[in-house]
């Protein structure tokens, strides 16, 4: 995304304990060294022959915090409560990263009081009557090698902001590590301030849960990986059920309310998707040139298809109802199924026999445990947030950028989502690996649509 961007941290205060952990100042020690608040990653990284005078602006100031830990600390590790919290839906690696955030607090900084919330902002509000987990390393131990998450997850609550942060109080915390994505983590911008009224000094860092690689400015977000592992193997299945069936077709939906990159990467990492739907990119049923059209050609000249829809795509195609969930989210109509019935239709009324096997796997994929990749990373993660925790940042987002573990500002990244640019290398490259036509639908028509998508 172009642009000058403030990256500016906001923090508690001066640091003035020393970090309990023993670093070096000095490189070619062989010790690891602590990291300064003047490090930064240039989040500007494309040079254009083109550039003008404005985004030379931006390259040269674009510049995001270092994450890791600093010599000089905020809080002293023997007076801080620090309190962690799950929300939204289940994510692969929500384990992980209450594993990592426990064993850096209490191994690395002699933390004592940890406390998990249950439930997610729900294990704030008193009328719904959970008890808090206390955490410790040997609680911890082991919750990786399982899915879900210890201490449970919710959707909603987090507009009751008075509430939780009168919680806060009374639970005298001063370290809140709030798990989840876009929704989660604007509750989360909205806690602080809310915190920062009452001039109360407490640390509020988020870390990035959005299955769905949504928030914008991080480069992933944990569980991504291994959703995507999970739905090469639901295509995999697709595909043999296709391929072994007179003009078969294996449809499967995947996640991806606003974004597809779930459904955009396992076509890629698959190699045997022929259509990928995803919401950036609108497409039409009917016409010479519409999705039924082409996959009636691809049945007859090969004899079977594979279709993967994000579950976001395709929904002018339905009955909206303008409801939303509990997180504040438009409720969607169900492509998957609409489309099952439409293709299943359309075949019949051309009286071409198929047999379709429909799929939807997507509690399955959310409810794994994580990957190894996702395993590292939400280790790496959990322990950055301690980092920028105890050393006094808030109304942070811990963030991968350009490879480097960075400090964002909480109100940048929940600005806007991230999706799939229809222009970018990756499209480019799943159009490429699936074979599908740039189009599907009356261009004109298409572009009109991808417009009006660019503008909301």
């Amino acid at each position: 995304m172009k642009g000058r961007f403030d990256f500016t941290i906001d923090t508690l205060g001066e640091c003035k304990v020393p970090s309990p952990i023993e670093l070096s100042d000095i490189h070619g020690d062989f010790i690891a060294n602590y990291v300064k608040d003047n490090e930064y990653v240039r989040y500007n990284v494309d040079v254009y022959d083109d550039v003008l005078e404005t985004e030379a602006d931006a390259y040269n100031n674009n510049l995001i915090q270092k994450a890791g830990p600093r010599k000089m600390i905020y809080f002293n590790p023997k007076h801080v409560h620090a309190a962690i919290c799950t929300c939204g839906g289940l994510c692969p690696g929500l384990n992980d990263v209450i594993r990592a955030v426990v064993r850096c607090l209490w191994n690395r900084y002699g933390v004592r009081r940890i406390t998990g919330i249950r439930y997610g902002y729900k294990g704030f509000l008193s009328d719904y009557g959970f008890d808090t987990i206390p955490l410790d390393p040997i609680k911890v131990d082991d919750i990786h090698k399982t899915g879900g998450s210890i201490l449970g997850t919710s959707r909603g609550g987090g507009n009751r902001v008075i509430d939780i942060v009168d919680a806060i109080e009374r639970l005298n915390i001063n370290i809140l590590f709030i798990v989840g994505g876009d929704g989660t983590q604007r509750g989360a911008l909205e806690i602080a301030e809310e915190i920062e009224k009452r001039s109360a000094k407490v640390s509020v860092i988020g870390i990035p849960k959005t299955v769905d690689n949504d928030l914008i400015f991080i480069q992933k977000s944990f569980g991504f990986d291994t959703a995507v592992v999970q739905a090469v193997q639901a295509v995999a299945a697709a595909h043999m059920e296709a391929h072994s069936q007179i003009n078969g077709i294996g449809l499967v939906k995947l996640m991806g309310r606003e974004s597809g990159f779930i459904a955009t990467a396992t076509a890629l990492a698959s190699h045997e998707v022929n259509f990928c739907l995803i919401p950036e990119v609108p497409f039409e049923l009917e016409g010479d040139r519409g999705l039924l059209k082409e996959l009636e050609n691809r049945i007859l000249s090969r004899g079977h298809a594979v279709v993967i829809v994000a579950e976001g795509a395709g929904q002018e195609l339905l009955q909206a109802t303008g409801e939303k969930d509990a997180s504040g989210n438009i409720k969607l109509g169900d492509i998957g199924t609409y489309l099952r019935d439409r293709i299943t239709e359309y075949f019949k009324e051309k009286k071409i026999h198929i047999n379709l096997k429909y799929m939807d796997p997507s509690y399955q994929i959310r409810s794994a445990p994580a990957a190894a990749v996702d395993s590292i990373y939400c280790e790496r993660l959990g322990n950055n947030a301690v980092h920028a925790a105890m050393a006094g940042k808030t109304k942070v987002v811990i963030g991968l950028v350009h490879d480097k573990f960075v400090h964002l500002p909480t109100r940048l990244v929940t600005a806007k989502r991230n999706k799939v640019n229809p222009e970018g290398s990756l499209w480019r490259d799943a159009i490429d690996a699936t074979g599908q036509p740039i189009f599907m639908g009356e261009p004109d028509d298409l572009m009109k649509k991808m417009q009006e998508l660019k503008t909301k």
